[in-house]
């Protein structure tokens, strides 16, 4: 009878455990959703302000138009791949955008009206702050992809992770010219 009872508590400890390892998994996997939906919002409130941008500098910047649509082929790209929740395209995308962006800051500085334009200048903060904080959104995803990664290839959370289909998250990586100290030189000439 004391064996009974025995195997009987070390099943229900093991079944307490493998819930608090499945309770966990759930909780890393809506981390990185929700770590997601931060970066989302920040793409669409940038998404939503770049036309504004890009119409305020058509008003000064004539001769310019390859570096306005640039940006907007890149915003279109940028959207799409957020659309899809290609994470690999998106980090593309954004490369692309954030050169089409630091061009088209650095031609506005030839264009004295338009640096001195109030609209413009909100503009431009506006969108650098949206960089500043999508940039620290994209660390607290990638953490929480990293997290929820190493949990699943742990033993024994592996176990479970496989026998309920708990997948590796994809990390938001960059190009090597997107992390590198930007080409000032090239971005006035």
């Amino acid at each position: 009878m004391e064996i009974v009872l025995i195997v009987l508590g070390m099943l229900v400890a093991v079944l307490i455990y493998a819930m608090v390892i499945y309770n966990s998994l759930v909780t890393l996997k809506h981390g990185i959703s929700r770590a997601w939906a931060n970066i989302d919002v920040l793409l669409k409130q940038r998404h939503d302000e770049l036309p504004k941008l890009v119409e305020t500098c058509k008003r000064y910047m004539r001769f310019e138009q390859e570096t306005l649509e640039r940006v907007m082929r890149a915003r279109a790209a940028v959207a799409s791949a957020g659309a899809k929740g290609d994470i690999g395209a998106l980090g593309n995308a954004e490369n692309q955008l954030r050169l089409g962006l630091g061009n088209l800051f650095a031609v506005a500085e030839a264009y004295p009206e338009l640096k001195a334009n109030e609209t413009f200048r909100h503009l431009r903060e506006r969108i650098t702050e949206l960089e500043e904080s999508i940039a620290h959104r994209r660390e607290f995803y990638n953490e929480s992809v990293n997290l929820n990664n190493v949990r699943i290839d742990q033993f024994p959370d592996l176990i479970l992770a496989r026998l309920f289909g708990f997948r590796p998250g994809a990390l938001l990586e960059f190009s090597a010219s997107e992390i590198s100290d930007p080409n000032l030189k090239q971005l006035f000439e």
